[in-house]
């Protein structure tokens, strides 16, 4: 039976803290009521996720699409009347996919053994993100399973779509800038030392050009050094990687994303808009509050906007309002806020929310097309500006050794 933690208020008005058993969120507060207990947090207890060490990663990764499709035949299945068990069998059956369906096999086998739905899918991080756990639990616990699943296949979709469209509109300056920087290097380690003779004397009889002189010490530093400038570039990667994978790295990670130039607005409104959507999906469900931002505050995707969500859940949860420590934040723009505040005096902020989500959706999906081309012509500009120089370098000498011949 699942745990959860609460803190809780006595008839003296004394707080006190703890745990209990309950099959669902409305059952743990009805339990702390008949004990004469004043609920003021109950929330799921941190469950042990062992499969979250080296096994966890050992599962190859599942794209989006695919599991948004079985999560949205699994809504079918529930809503159709079909047994959570049998549901989940004949999706391990029937999905094609080889690893989604060897994945749903084991999820199968977990809720067999009595494990709820959200804790069987959190053994799976590679295939399940903790946003869509997030949102089963919350389902599970507000008796809207069938609704979170649609809504998350909805979710996962949405992202998979945005995915797609700036790999599709990445793909080709990614070409020209690898072409380019391969062909440039190229010319760089193996063209220019054929001139390196003619250089030579050319240096004896006087100075040569500063940018041939560049191109010829950059030539020779890459002949000698190349290969231990590749792998001090691969340790550096490496070293990256490892620590972007930590807590502290992935919290520099998300910071630096937000303080991007040009990209770093575009990052900023897809969290809010995230945020939005999933506390406003929540609230129309009947989920209460401080659940919703504990659970929205996981799909943000970013934990610099995750502390702060979490940071305005504690002041909500001492009589604040939500727009106040969100604003305080200043992470979320003026106008967000302001439409906020007068949705908490009317009492539609869940309506107010979803329609601030696809403003903003809507509003980043223009500014990252019209990033995307200028993208195009800015390494067209880059790879162009290079060759020049190359160019030049080469043929600076010989224009000076002709005009002093004449």
């Amino acid at each position: 039976m699942p745990e959860f933690t609460y803190i809780a208020k006595k008839t003296t008005g004394q707080q006190v803290k703890g745990s209990i058993s309950a099959t669902g969120l409305r059952e743990a507060i009805a339990a702390l009521t008949q004990q004469a207990l004043y609920p003021m947090r109950v929330e799921a207890a941190q469950r042990e996720q062992p499969a979250r060490g080296w096994l966890a990663w050992r599962t190859p990764r599942v794209k989006s699409e695919p599991v948004a499709m079985a999560l949205s035949q699994l809504a079918d299945l529930l809503a159709s009347g079909v047994p959570l068990l049998e549901a989940l069998n004949i999706l391990a059956t029937q999905t094609p996919h080889p690893t989604l369906s060897q994945v749903l096999g084991k999820v199968r086998d977990d809720v067999a053994d009595g494990s709820a739905l959200d804790e069987a899918l959190a053994k799976h991080p590679r295939v399940f993100p903790d946003l869509v756990v997030s949102i089963v639990r919350a389902g599970s616990a507000g008796a809207f399973l069938e609704d979170a699943l649609e809504q998350t296949s909805e979710f996962l979709g949405m992202q998979e779509e945005l995915k797609a469209r700036v790999k599709g509109a990445m793909a080709y300056p990614v070409f020209l800038a690898v072409m380019g920087t391969l062909v440039t290097v190229a010319l760089i380690v193996f063209f220019v030392p054929k001139f390196s003779e003619l250089f030579a004397k050319l240096e004896k009889e006087g100075s040569l050009p500063w940018a041939t002189s560049t191109l010829l010490w950059l030539s020779g530093a890459l002949w000698r050094y190349g290969l231990i400038l590749i792998g001090l570039v691969l340790g550096i990667l490496a070293a990256w990687r490892r620590f972007a994978a930590s807590p502290r790295g992935q919290r520099v990670m998300d910071a630096v994303r937000l303080r991007l130039l040009f990209f770093g607005p575009i990052v900023c409104g897809f969290a809010v808009a995230r945020c939005c959507r999933v506390l406003g999906t929540l609230l129309k469900n009947g989920v209460p509050l401080l659940r919703a931002l504990a659970i929205s505050s996981d799909a943000t995707g970013n934990r610099i906007f995750a502390e702060a969500i979490r940071a305005s859940a504690s002041n909500v949860s001492s009589g604040d309002t939500l727009s106040e420590p969100l604003a305080s934040s200043g992470l979320f723009p003026p106008q967000v806020m302001a439409m906020v505040r007068v949705a908490e005096e009317s009492n539609t902020l869940d309506t107010v929310l979803l329609q601030i989500a696809d403003r903003i959706e809507r509003r980043n999906v223009r500014k990252l097309d019209m990033l995307v081309r200028f993208v195009e012509p800015a390494l067209l500009l880059v790879m162009g500006g290079l060759m020049l120089f190359v160019i030049t370098a080469l043929l600076l000498p010989v224009f000076e050794m002709g005009s002093s011949l004449e």
